[in-house]
This record gives structure tokens, sequence and C-alpha cells, in this order.
């Protein structure tokens, strides 16, 4: 009888184990080894998510944005410059020959009275945020004025000439872009000032309330100050409160939120 009960006792235990494993982990897997239904959710992957966690989707960058550039003569050019994000800077140029095909007069104020300046021109959709923008600003009491737009590869040779002839080549780099590495003939840049200001192209405009104002909200509306104070190193220009740059909303309000230059926003950025 002690040999029959230990047997007996012997198959309880060994089925009670394998129970145990059957229904074990917490329910974390079913009965083909794989979890449960509840546990994976097909909108995980549509929405970016991972076993590291959600992917930042404002870190995402269609590949369309970025630079295609072209070494010729030792120079990097670029070969996309209708792109609205175009990084253009002292180490990529523009193509001696590129003129926006889109280019139009914003309604605002200039200091310029020639309405058909060149220098008054943007791109259109750039244009169309400086509206708003400035539109924005007079709601709030703001009165800002524009100076400066788009700069065709020629007339930057002009100025880039004779800033160097009064400064010397050194000074004029710091302040002034070589022909071609310039924002303004992208069509995506303007210089702005304010009445306070004098109309200036001054770092003084920084500390009025425009310039306040403008390094607060311009982000809103798609728009950067390109060269930012303590950045110096990376843009290689001085601080300019007064060079707004379009790159959008969703670029500017990641540039804004991070403290970046738009160089610093395409190393933290990933191509998709």
């Amino acid at each position: 009888m002690n040999q029959r009960w230990q047997a007996a006792m012997l198959v309880c235990l060994l089925l009670a184990g394998c129970q145990t494993g059957e229904s074990g982990s917490n329910g974390a897997a079913g009965p083909s080894g794989q979890p449960p239904e509840s546990a994976v959710h097909p909108s995980d992957y549509q929405q970016g998510k991972t076993s590291e966690g959600p992917v930042d989707p404002d870190l995402q960058l269609e590949a369309k944005y970025w630079n295609i550039v072209e070494v010729q003569n030792g120079q990097k050019v670029i070969q996309n410059p209708d792109n609205i994000l175009v990084l253009v800077n002292k180490e990529q140029s523009l193509p001696p020959g590129y003129k926006p095909a889109d280019l139009v007069v914003p309604r605002v104020p200039f200091v310029c009275a020639d309405p058909n300046a060149e220098k008054r021109h943007m791109r259109a959709e750039a244009a169309a945020a400086l509206e708003e923008m400035f539109a924005a600003a007079r709601r709030d009491g703001i009165e800002l004025v524009a100076v400066s737009a788009y700069r065709s590869y020629e007339r930057q040779q002009v100025i880039f000439a004779e800033e160097v002839r009064q400064k010397g080549k050194e000074k004029a780099v710091q302040a002034v872009a070589h022909p071609g590495q310039s924002e303004h003939q992208t069509g995506l840049a303007v210089d702005i000032s304010s009445r306070s200001a004098g109309c200036q192209l001054t770092q003084s405009f920084g500390a009025t309330k425009e310039g306040q104002w403008v390094a607060a909200h311009a982000h809103e509306y798609g728009f950067i100050i390109r060269y930012p104070k303590g950045k110096e190193a990376v843009t290689g220009y001085k601080y300019e409160p007064w060079h707004l740059r379009y790159v959008g909303r969703k670029a500017a309000a990641v540039i804004k939120k991070r403290g970046l230059t738009l160089e610093e926003y395409f190393k933290v950025v990933k191509k998709v």
C-alpha cells in the first residue's frame, strides 16, 4: 500500500507542475508561445513605436528636404535649391544662375519705395507666411518693416566686393556671404527691422520690443532667426536678430524648442 500511495502522490505532483508551467508568467504567453492578442496592437507599429519606446515624429525628415550636392571646382554646389529646407552656408553653395521661379512681392511695408525692386520679392510660400506674421504683430501692437528679401547672385557679388573694399576680407566674411552662399538668393530669407531701430539692420534690434516679439513668435509662422547669438562658431556669422529664414512651421517649431541652428537641426533629425 505504501508503494501504491507513494506512486499516486508522485503522479499528482507531476500533473500540478505541468499546469503551472502552462499558465505561468502572468499570462504573457499564449498556447503557442506567442503573446496574447491584448498585448500587441497594430497601431503601435503604425505610430512608429518600438521596444525602445516611441519615435519622435518631429525628428523624422523626408529625404526630399536634404541637400543633394555635387562637387564642382572643389566647391559643394546644391542641386535641389528649390527645397524649402535647403541648407546654404559657407560649405554649400547655390548654383550661380539659380533664381526661384515663384517670386512674388509680399504685402508688407518695405523700407524700399520702389514696388518692383528685386529685394522686395520672396518665394510665394514664404511671402504668405511673412504677411501672416506681420499681421499678427500688428494685432499685438508691434510695427515691423521689411528691409531686404531676395537677392540675386550678381547683386551679392557687388555687395561682397564693397564690404571687402571697406573692411577688408577677414572682417567682410564674418558679415557678408560669398556670392552663391547667401540665403537671400533662395528667396526664403528676409531682413526686417522697426522704426524704433531706425529701420536699420543692427544688433540693437534684438533688444527692442519688436525684436523680442519676433524672437518669441517668428517660429509660429515658419521663420527662424538664422544666425542667433552664441552660435557664431556653428553658423560662421555674427548674431543677426534681423535675419529671418523661412523653413516651414514644423521645422521652425523644433528649432525654436530645442535652441538649434539650421546646421544643428540636420544633425539631430533622421532621414526617412
